[in-house]
């Protein structure tokens, strides 16, 4: 029986940091938090540091100079799992935006292979599109955004049901109607909104369909305005909705983060990255569908200066949604494991270092920097 004893440290277990204690994990899975312990062969020296659960991010491009959609492989998954893992994401949704047919299955066959392979750190598959709205469509290429429709329903309950993980789809709810949003999370499918038009009223009615947050809120959809508050709105306001914020300083402003932060309901803002090749690469460019995105300051940039996702990486989110928004260090960790391990329905078995939970953990150090992860009880 393969066994751990984390000791000489602290533990954050996603509630509260134990000090000086000692975590037991057996097999792959925490049996035992808090009882001390002495050290022997099967102990892992802590040396003071913090163990806290491991960074579970819900929209990974690519990453380790590789991009999802330009070559939808197990080989890919591989490499963009090593990538992120350094930065403390131990579980991610490797996501593949707006594309044709073909790409979009050769995404869902790859993840279903690597999770049947057990390659660390992949959690499902997030599917960006097609169904998003024209006028803020981003990045996302014209020609391959697709109207909700029987074929597409379809095709998405196939994708679904051949992944052994969760499928987070993100689509513009004001293009689809309720009973094909029912319809959707009925199917075991976790619907987001995201390069949306919709307005209040349309936001709300579509939670009350069954989405339950939504993609890089501000991004990709109107701003809110004094006489229309619209979906940025409606998420502000809706107690229970998730939204994912890309905290790199560049898609939100540090004030517009802390505000988010004050005006929804603890629990319910999650750090995602968004990342794209360079994260873990020293690549300064790549091409996206077929047009050449810069990576310059931070930022991955198209000719037109749009933003094509980010160079961020969970770590570095983490410490800037301290900075930004004043936050103590349990809370930021929280967004950064607990709280998106809720959002995609995971929260019995990731985002918590508790008994009976997998093992996906990170060691920080006082600067809360990345020392060690480890996946399943699986040291990198």
């Amino acid at each position: 029986m393969t066994r751990t004893v984390f000791v000489n440290g602290r533990v954050f277990d996603g509630e509260i940091i134990h000090q000086d204690s000692a975590v037991t994990v057996e097999q792959g899975v925490v049996v035992e938090v808090g009882k001390s312990f002495t050290m022997g062969s099967d102990a892992y020296n802590l040396k003071g540091n913090l163990l806290a659960p491991g960074f579970i991010d819900i929209q990974v491009n690519g990453g380790g100079g590789r991009l999802f959609n330009n070559a939808p492989t197990l080989e890919t998954l591989r490499l963009i799992a090593n990538a992120h893992r350094q930065f403390g994401t131990t579980g991610f949704l490797p996501t593949v935006i707006t594309d044709t047919t073909e790409v979009l299955q050769s995404a869902a066959v790859a993840v279903g292979q690597a999770m049947l392979q057990k390659v660390p750190g992949i959690l499902g598959l997030h599917l960006e599109g097609p169904c998003l709205n024209a006028e803020r469509r981003g990045v996302h290429a014209m020609a391959r955004l697709r109207d909700m429709d029987a074929q597409l329903l379809n095709m998405l309950s196939s994708i679904n049901s051949g992944n052994p993980g969760t499928t987070l789809l993100t689509l513009a709810p004001e293009l689809v109607s309720s009973s094909e949003l029912k319809w959707l999370v009925d199917q075991g499918i976790v619907v987001f909104a995201g390069h949306s038009m919709a307005n209040f009223d349309q936001a709300l009615a579509a939670l009350d369909a069954g989405v339950s947050g939504f993609t890089h809120l501000f991004n990709a959809m109107p701003p809110l305005l004094s006489r229309e508050p619209g979906i940025v709105g409606a998420a502000l306001c809706h107690p229970h909705s998730y939204a994912g914020i890309i905290a790199d300083g560049f898609h939100v402003h540090p004030a517009t983060f802390e505000i988010v932060v004050k005006a929804k309901q603890k629990g319910f803002v999650l750090l995602v990255t968004d990342a794209m090749v360079s994260v873990g690469s020293e690549e300064c460019s790549f091409s996206l569908y077929g047009e050449l995105v810069q990576v310059s300051g931070g930022r991955c940039l198209t000719q037109d200066g749009t933003l094509a996702g980010s160079s961020l990486n969970m770590i570095t989110a983490v410490k800037n949604a301290i900075e930004f928004a004043n936050l103590d260090v349990t809370e930021a960790l929280r967004m950064a494991a607990t709280y998106p391990a809720r959002a995609i329905n995971r929260d019995q078995e990731l985002g918590l270092i508790k008994p009976g939970y997998r093992a996906s953990f990170v060691e920080l150090d006082e600067g809360l920097n990345v020392k060690e992860t480890w996946v399943d009880g699986q040291q990198s």
